[in-house]
């Protein structure tokens, strides 16, 4: 392997376990050399050793909770050095439960770690990466982003997890839109059901013991990333690992044209006359 070193260093957050410690490996063994964000520091030495030794790349850790200012303050100075060529924000939790049952600290917590973490991180990458005409932002989202409608049951209780990632959905595709026509990329990655641990946790404090699987499965953490990384390459803005049907995402931009069809200045007939709701 010819190791490119001109490319930068690769930020990855969330990388003790899953997707995360997935990216690290896969850039790892591609020749970037590595930033390895996390709250377990244990996690992160052994991932940074073995990788160290299986790869011979340059890896840092850098031992943080997202969710708090300090913390993410420090790692958005790495990020901003200006030798990042690639940002992964991957990191997450999840705050699963009945809205009105979740304690409010936790839902903060969730917005911090899925909506803040990953905004402030981008941006102190994008500045360096656009003076320099090189670099790529992948922000790691999920399929619950689109199932906004859909009751639990088979899903998880997810007010605000959903709407973290739809967030981040929007976000990504609105910057990508915005840095069109340069040479920085940016992508949103939706994995469905991922075989990782994420499941072992409502995320308020890190999964203990060695790395293990929840019991509900899903698509093996190995393949998100090789969809994500092909993704990258080809320019696709939007990945989902497992839709055969590309369509889907130009169909999604279809609708929402229709929808925006609805700037105009007259109000929708349903609305008049006071047909809407209440009215006698």
């Amino acid at each position: 392997m010819t190791q490119d070193r001109t490319r930068g260093v690769a930020v990855v957050t969330g990388a003790s376990s899953g997707i995360g410690t997935e990216y690290a490996q896969r850039l790892a063994a591609d020749g970037w050399d590595l930033v390895l964000v996390a709250r377990r520091a244990e996690r992160l030495t052994g991932l940074a050793g073995r990788l160290r030794e299986t790869a011979g790349m340059t890896v840092e850790t850098v031992v943080a909770d997202l969710a708090r200012p300090a913390d993410l303050a420090r790692v958005a100075e790495r990020v901003a050095a200006g030798d990042v060529g690639l940002l992964v924000n991957n990191a997450g939790i999840n705050g699963y439960g009945p809205f009105t049952e979740v304690d409010p600290g936790l839902l903060a917590k969730v917005v911090e770690v899925n909506v803040v973490a990953p905004t402030v991180l981008a941006r102190a990458a994008l500045p360096a990466m656009t003076a320099q005409g090189r670099g790529a932002v992948i922000n790691v989202a999920s399929l619950l982003a689109f199932a906004g409608s859909q009751p639990p049951g088979s899903l998880p209780h997810r007010a605000v997890y959903a709407g973290t990632k739809g967030y981040m959905v929007t976000f990504t595709r609105t910057l990508a839109a915005e840095l069109a026509g340069t040479p920085v990329r940016v992508q949103v990655v939706c994995p469905g059901l991922t075989a990782t641990e994420f499941h072992l946790g409502a995320g308020d404090t890190p999964v203990e013991g060695e790395r293990r699987v929840h019991d509900e499965g899903g698509m093996p953490a190995a393949d998100v990333v090789t969809a994500s990384l092909a993704a990258l390459a080809a320019g696709e803005v939007v990945c989902v690992p497992g839709l055969a049907d590309a369509g889907a995402v130009e169909r999604l931009v279809e609708a929402e044209v229709a929808l925006r069809g609805g700037s105009g200045a007259s109000l929708a007939p349903r609305y008049r006359d006071g047909h809407g709701p209440g009215a006698s």
